[in-house]
C-alpha cells in the first residue's frame, strides 16, 4: 500500500506521465496544464507527505526516499508497466479522475517500466533523482523552477524549525511573494495553510540534505529545464547549472514568472512541455528539419489563441506528411521550395532554405531548384526567391534556424 495519495487522469492507453508538485502545494498546482496534457497522456499527480491528501511522514525524509515512494506510486497505478511475467499491483491511496479508488496496473516481475516525468521545484528534484538513480524508469524529464541544490542547508533547517513551532500559516505572506509574479492563487495558498507542519518541515529537512550537482551527468534522458525569470527561490542561474550539467538538456526561461511558473505563465509552460514530451512524432521531425532555435521561438510565442494552430501544423504537416516514406527529406525540401516560390511566401521561403540545408541540399542544388521555378512560376517570383536565398546562404551555417 503506497503512502502517497495520487490522482489519475487522461486516457488509459495514453503515454504515462508523472507530475511532481512544489513544496507546500498539492496536486492542484498542475491544474493549469491538466486539460492539455490529458488529451494524450495518462497523467499521475501525487501529493507530498503531509500535503493535500497524503498522510504525514513516517520518519525523516530524504529526496532519495521520496523518489522511492514515487516509484511505489507509479507501480501501484500501473504507470509505465512493461510486458513480461508481471502481476497486478493494487493501488493504495489512489483516486481516479471520477473519484474512485483502486487503480491497479500490470508491471514487470522486477517492477520495471518507464514513464515521463515533470516536476516543479522539489518535484523536479525528485524527478532528477529518479533519472539519475533509476535510469530505466524515466523516459524523459522536465524540471520547472528546480535546482541541483536549493541553497544553504541552514536556511532550510531554520524554516523547518519555524514551521514546527508556528505552523505553515507563518509562511503565507513570504511564500506568496516567492510563488507568484502576478496575482496570487488563493487556492494554492490555502493548500499551504492546510499542509501538515511536520510534513512540510520534513520536506525542508530533505531539501537541506539534497545536493545532486555531482550526479547531473548521470541523467541521460531528454531533459527540459525551465526557469521563471522572476523566480527569487530558484533564479535562472540554478536552471543554467542544471542545463550545463545534464547532457543535451534544453533550457527555457519564461518572463513574467516566479517560482510557480506553470501558474504564473500557464500557456508558455504548457507549450514548452508539449514540445518537450515525445508524444508527438511530428515535433521530433519539425525540430530535425527546422532546428531547435526556430521551434523554440515558435513555442515561446504560442498563446491560447494560436495553440491549436501550432498543434495542427505539428501533427498534420510534420507528423503525417513529412514522415511519409514515399519521398525523402531532400526531395520534400525541393517540392516545398518550389511551392513557396509559386505562392510568394518569402518569409516561409527563408525558413525552408535553411531547412533544405539541414536536409542535405547544397547551395548549388538550391540554386537549381530556384532556377527551375523561373520557368514554371515566373521570373519575378524567382527573382525575389533568389534574393531571399542569397541572404540566407550568406548568413552561413552558424546562423540559428
Amino acid at each position: 500500500m503506497t503512502s502517497l495519495r495520487y490522482r489519475l487522469d487522461g486516457p488509459e492507453g495514453g503515454e504515462p506521465l508523472v507530475l511532481g508538485p512544489s513544496l507546500g502545494t498539492s496536486t492542484r498546482v498542475w491544474e493549469p496544464q491538466l486539460a492539455a496534457l490529458t488529451r494524450t497522456f495518462r497523467v499521475l499527480r501525487f501529493d507530498l507527505p503531509g500535503h493535500g491528501g497524503s498522510p504525514g511522514p513516517r520518519g525523516a525524509l530524504t529526496i532519495d526516499a521520496l523518489a522511492e515512494q514515487v516509484l511505489e506510486v507509479a507501480d501501484a497505478a500501473g504507470m509505465g508497466g512493461v510486458a513480461g511475467a508481471g502481476g497486478t499491483t493494487g493501488a493504495g491511496n489512489g483516486e481516479s479522475a471520477d473519484g474512485t479508488t483502486g487503480a491497479g496496473g500490470r508491471v514487470g516481475a522486477d517492477g520495471t517500466g518507464g514513464f515521463h516525468y515533470a516536476g516543479v521545484s522539489i518535484g523536479g528534484a525528485i524527478g532528477a533523482t529518479l533519472a539519475a538513480r533509476h535510469p530505466g524508469r524515466v523516459r524523459s524529464l522536465a524540471m520547472i523552477c528546480s535546482s541541483a541544490r536549493f541553497g544553504e542547508p541552514r536556511a532550510w533547517r531554520e524554516r523547518a524549525r519555524l514551521v514546527r513551532e508556528q505552523g505553515t500559516a507563518a509562511l503565507l505572506e513570504a511564500t506568496a511573494g516567492r510563488w507568484f509574479a502576478g496575482p496570487a492563487d488563493r487556492a494554492l495558498l490555502d493548500d499551504l495553510a492546510a499542509t501538515d507542519p511536520e510534513g512540510y518541515a520534513a520536506c525542508c529537512d530533505a531539501l537541506a540534505a539534497y545536493d545532486l550537482r555531482g550526479d547531473l551527468g548521470d541523467i541521460t534522458v531528454p531533459t527540459l529545464v525551465l526557469a521563471g525569470r522572476d523566480d527569487p527561490a530558484t533564479p535562472p542561474a540554478h536552471a543554467r547549472e542544471l542545463a550545463d550539467g545534464i547532457t543535451g538538456a534544453t533550457l527555457v526561461e519564461v518572463p513574467g514568472a516566479a517560482h510557480l511558473a506553470n501558474v504564473d505563465q500557464p500557456e508558455k509552460v504548457t507549450s514548452a512541455l508539449l514540445a518537450h514530451l515525445p508524444s508527438e512524432p511530428g515535433m521530433r521531425v519539425r525540430r530535425e528539419v527546422l532546428g531547435d532555435g526556430h521551434v523554440n521561438r515558435a513555442i515561446a510565442g504560442t498563446t491560447g489563441f494560436t495553440r491549436d494552430f501550432q498543434d495542427f501544423i505539428t501533427r498534420y504537416a510534420w507528423g503525417e506528411i513529412w514522415t511519409r516514406p514515399g519521398l525523402d527529406r531532400r526531395t520534400r525540401s525541393c517540392v516545398t521550395l518550389t511551392a513557396l516560390v509559386a505562392r510568394g511566401h518569402l518569409d516561409e521561403l527563408a525558413m525552408h532554405v535553411r531547412a533544405a540545408l539541414r536536409n542535405g541540399l547544397t547551395p548549388d542544388e538550391i540554386g537549381e531548384v530556384l532556377l527551375q521555378t523561373a520557368v514554371y512560376c515566373g521570373v519575378p517570383a524567382a527573382n525575389a526567391a533568389f534574393a531571399v536565398a542569397q541572404r540566407v546562404l550568406s548568413e552561413g551555417p552558424g546562423t540559428p534556424a
